[in-house]
């Protein structure tokens, strides 16, 4: 075993004692080193999908025989699967090469993100949370772990886009994952440079985080006839709807995506209008708590690739 190997295991297995639940990333990269395809192309042949795709969130562990197992296989990085590890981790970032900053953040001493975050703590006039677990990025940013708080699940945000908190801030929560100290980039490391609990979101922050609640929605209603083939198609949505609204976390897109092909085909042959397809699976996508983007794409795909093999129900 290479002593890259042995200091990534040692990533690894420290973060995992915390109760971090971790995956391996590509060596010498951020990305996740598997599954090496989406739920889209998803085709059942990697044994941990026989059941349905399985993406990193749902294989990330703390099992330590399941670490020893992947890292002394390669020397990969560490992701840590912020959702499942009950983290939310804001990450400050400097500006790349020919980046401006915003109108709003064209600011006297506003420079990267860790400004921009003391910027709007001044503004809610409240203290600059930095007393907590700490890690430099090999950038020049940092990463800043906090708990979860209790409460709606909190979802990753990009900085200076809707719901994120500034400028050269993103937030990685439940959806999200941040590479743990000990991973190598391009030859440089995370490193801890406050090694203490993570502390408690502030409540505030916590607000400022939290989604948007869904404008009013009017149910779907879907007028079909009361005969069997009416009968036979009303079990069929609402079994695909049941597989929406039970799937687990780390799974509720897949699951989107599979009952969005089984429902397409039946669109496809006629039996259902696409448009009432696409309005129950866009209901069931946001009730189990996705993201209203990552809906719309997700039921597009799944009525798309279920279009190719229509299914025609027998009256």
């Amino acid at each position: 075993m290479t002593a890259p190997m042995n200091a990534a295991l040692d990533a690894a297995l420290a973060a995992a004692a915390r109760g971090w639940h971790v995956f391996p990333l590509r060596p010498n990269d951020k990305r996740p080193a598997f599954p090496n395809h989406t739920a889209e192309t998803c085709d059942g042949t990697d044994p941990r999908c026989r059941d349905g795709h399985t993406g990193w969130e749902t294989r990330a562990t703390t099992n330590p025989d399941r670490i020893h197992r992947a890292w002394t296989h390669k020397p990969y990085g560490v992701g840590v699967a912020t959702g499942p590890s009950g983290l939310v981790v804001i990450d400050l970032d400097t500006p790349k090469p020919g980046d401006q900053p915003p109108e709003e953040w064209k600011l006297p001493g506003i420079v990267d993100g860790h400004d921009v975050l003391a910027a709007v703590c001044e503004q809610a006039g409240q203290p600059l949370p930095v007393d907590t677990y700490t890690v430099a990025t090999p950038s020049g940013g940092t990463h800043l772990y906090y708990q979860h708080p209790a409460g709606p699940q909190l979802r990753n945000t990009t900085g200076g886009t809707s719901g994120s908190l500034g400028w050269l801030i993103d937030t990685r929560a439940h959806g999200g994952y941040v590479a743990a100290a000990g991973t190598t980039i391009a030859g440089r490391a995370y490193r801890v440079v406050h090694d203490v609990e993570p502390a408690p979101l502030p409540d505030w922050l916590a607000r400022r985080l939290s989604p948007a609640p869904l404008p009013p929605q009017r149910p779907v209603r879907i007028d079909l006839p009361t005969d069997r083939h009416g009968r036979y198609l009303q079990a069929a949505i609402a079994r695909q709807l049941h597989h929406i609204a039970t799937a687990t976390e780390g799974t509720r897109n897949t699951a989107l995506y599979r009952s969005a092909v089984a429902l397409g085909q039946l669109a496809a042959g006629g039996s259902i209008a696409e448009e009432e397809v696409r309005q129950l699976l866009t209901r069931a996508g946001l009730d189990a708590g996705l993201r209203p983007r990552e809906v719309t794409r997700t039921v597009a795909s799944g009525v798309r690739d279920g279009a190719k093999r229509p299914r025609h129900v027998a009256a």
